[in-house]
């Protein structure tokens, strides 16, 4: 069972956006100030592509096959959750937090966790992987204390 520390921060994100909470209290009762917030805007990617995908020859005499086309919209995500990385770093440079909970789809965690110095993965305490991020903040207090419960 992991508890969150009075002054620990929590990071709650998605590929758009990301809040950066402290507990003011103790882990029996968190209460969840927030620090900053980061957004930006990342239309669907229907809405960033405005080409049919391109063609390429086959080996046959007049083939031709589609080509995969890059989905914007998640590499933007992915993007996102590397500056949200380097904001944490400069944050843990100037000692902001000693203790980190990360909270984020499966796919951003991963992102973010591929993406983190060393000197920020030290601080991380614990892990959730879900989407947290259109909760208020009492909400995501009561859920991230469930799930810090059961770990």
């Amino acid at each position: 069972m992991t508890e969150l520390a009075h002054a620990a921060w929590v990071l709650v994100a998605d590929g758009e956006k990301a809040l950066f909470l402290e507990n003011v209290t103790d882990g029996q009762d968190p209460y969840l100030k927030v620090v900053r917030i980061e957004s930006q805007d990342n239309p669907p990617h229907g809405q960033q592509v405005s080409d049919r995908p391109g063609r390429m020859p086959d080996g046959g005499a007049g083939q031709r096959s589609a080509m995969e086309d890059a989905d914007w919209h998640l590499i933007a995500k992915d993007q996102f959750a590397s500056a949200i990385s380097d904001i944490l770093y400069r944050l843990a440079h100037r000692n902001a937090f000693d203790a980190l909970v990360l909270v984020a789809p499966p796919r951003t965690l991963g992102t973010l966790r591929d993406s983190l110095h060393k000197e920020v993965a030290a601080r991380v305490v614990a892990e959730v992987p879900k989407d947290m991020t259109n909760h208020p903040v009492d909400r995501i207090e009561t859920l991230l204390k469930a799930e810090l419960a059961r770990s």
